[in-house]
């Protein structure tokens, strides 16, 4: 059954469930502390993190134990740190584009973004999903000079537990089919600087490891979601980074 089959089908009862999340949900801060920082030791490694209310640390209180901060609590000893953080809560890929074309222009080795799940909510169709993402892709090189760009795909909507049935069927269904897309997309550039970040799998029952509303990531999901792209893209950026200023000096 295609998607706008669905959506036909099931439209009255989404909308009535989509209202009841937001009236029950409680709404949750953005992780305290600095936006920006330098921590660590030996080679710079330049690190953007850029997103919504996850990339925010929405669901922590401190950024030290957000994606940023458990990120650079694992690259300092490796290395120097240089890293910055664009997120805010509520926006989607259309609002993160505008973000970055405001954002001063600078020089990053790595970009993490982490964007989907407004756009899934929202109701924006895949492929202007899929265009805005490509979009985000060279801006992010043209006005960062980003080496390397992680993707992180869009997060199991279908195990939020603060969604009722079916609407987080519906949500999940639109977030796979999403991360489906967006892996044609990377494999479609042939670009090695764009690496799509694995699916995170978590063990363990997903109401005790996410925060409060159920709908955004704990300290324990930060702190594997972060480890997950330490040792699958960021390391790899280090190496290259490494190798980069041997052959400058040598």
């Amino acid at each position: 059954m295609s998607e706008m089959i669905l959506k036909i089908t099931l439209a009255p009862l989404l909308l009535m469930q989509g209202l009841y999340v937001r009236w029950k949900t409680p709404v949750l801060p953005e992780a305290q502390g600095d936006r920006q920082g330098c921590e660590g030791q030996g080679r710079t490694l330049r690190l953007l993190v850029i997103g919504d209310s996850a990339a925010a640390g929405v669901g922590v209180v401190h950024q030290r134990d957000a994606l940023v901060g458990q990120l650079v609590s694992r690259l300092r000893e490796t290395c120097q740190i240089r890293w910055r953080l664009i997120a805010r809560t509520g926006i989607g890929t259309l609002e993160a584009l505008r973000l970055v074309e405001e954002t001063a222009e600078g020089s990053f080795d790595v970009a993490v973004v982490s964007l989907g799940v407004n756009d899934v909510t929202g109701g924006m169709g895949v492929a202007d999903w899929i265009t805005a993402q490509a979009r985000l892709i060279d801006l992010l090189k043209a006005r960062f000079a980003a080496d390397r760009i992680i993707l992180c795909p869009v997060p199991p909507m279908h195990a939020f537990p603060a969604l009722p049935q079916p609407l987080r069927w519906y949500l999940g269904r639109r977030a796979m089919l999403f991360n489906a897309r967006l892996t044609e997309l990377v494999a479609r550039r042939g670009d090695s600087g764009v690496v799509l970040q694995q699916q995170l799998v978590i063990a363990g029952a997903m109401r005790e490891l996410m925060a409060e509303d159920g709908f955004h990531p704990g300290p324990a999901i930060y702190a594997r979601w972060a480890e997950e792209i330490a040792c699958n893209g960021l390391l790899g950026s280090i190496e290259t980074t490494e190798r980069s200023a041997d052959q400058a000096t040598g």
